[in-house]
């Protein structure tokens, strides 16, 4: 049902397609790029797009198509780990603090508006500044850092259906408390996590570009959306393609992996079925 709903949204559609296309540059990579994303050619440096570089060189004469391809293996990698990691964290949170109430949910709560107090997008830049920048640590930092937002959405699940009859039956019938909140109820309460990590494997790639962006991301020689265009900067005016390629990709994905969201939040919620 939630497909058949899916299918009618012609955008989402649009976006899903975008995201599987991007799911088989990054598995097949090696086979799709051209060439060697670390290697130098100091007599290709800045060259324009031409049919021996499809998207032109960098400072360094490496190409940048074999980069851009190689760059969207990062890209999808920091999204769908980072993402991974605060959703389990969300969920066992949120489900603890939604089940069982009281002091548990009081002290959980607020420390969910502690960290709501940071910034994320900052509380990560210090965070990487003490630990260094690598592409496992932006993965497990942000993963660290972002995982609020869904422990407050299971929590209100959780809070909504505990008091459901099949929840008091499961109850009565001596089921464990955890066997209640993985059998019963997590499944029932799902439908809007999902919807929100399609749109966090959008914020954690557009993260990662920043951060690579401003040289807190992957190291120079790890080719990254985020750091061709930090490269680009001083050379905006003479290789405008090392500007607009990675730009366009990064927009685009995130539009890609939005889109989808929506979608799917459509799609679950019953008011928009016809």
């Amino acid at each position: 049902m939630v497909w058949h709903q899916f299918k009618k949204n012609r955008l989402a559609l649009a976006g899903l397609a975008v995201v599987l296309l991007l799911f088989a540059v990054a598995i097949f990579a090696s086979l799709l790029a051209p060439y060697s994303p670390t290697a130098y050619d100091l007599n290709s440096i800045l060259m324009s797009p031409s049919k021996l570089h499809l998207l032109g060189t960098d400072d360094q004469g490496r190409d940048v198509l074999s980069r851009m391809i190689f760059g969207a293996r990062i890209s999808l990698s920091v999204g769908f780990v980072a993402v991974s990691i605060y959703i389990a964290i969300g969920i066992l949170v949120g489900a603890v603090a939604g089940y069982y109430g009281g002091w548990i949910d009081i002290v959980i709560s607020r420390i969910i508006e502690v960290m709501l107090c940071f910034p994320t997008f900052f509380l990560i830049l210090a965070i990487l500044a003490f630990v260094g920048p690598s592409i496992y640590n932006i993965m497990i930092v942000i993963g660290l850092t972002s995982w609020t937002g869904i422990a407050r959405l299971v929590r209100g699940e959780f809070l909504r259906l505990k008091d459901q009859d099949y929840v008091a039956a499961a109850r009565v019938s001596g089921a464990s408390d955890r066997r209640i909140i993985f059998r019963h109820l997590l499944p029932n309460a799902l439908a809007p996590v999902l919807v929100s990590a399609s749109f966090g494997v959008a914020s954690a790639i557009l993260i990662e570009s920043s951060l690579s962006f401003l040289g807190f991301g992957v190291p120079p020689y790890v080719p990254s959306w985020g750091g061709i265009l930090s490269a680009s900067r001083e050379y905006m005016d003479v290789a405008w393609w090392m500007t607009i390629i990675p730009g366009v990709a990064i927009f685009l994905t995130i539009t890609a992996y939005n889109l989808v969201g929506e979608g799917l939040r459509d799609a679950i919620d019953p008011r928009m079925r016809q």
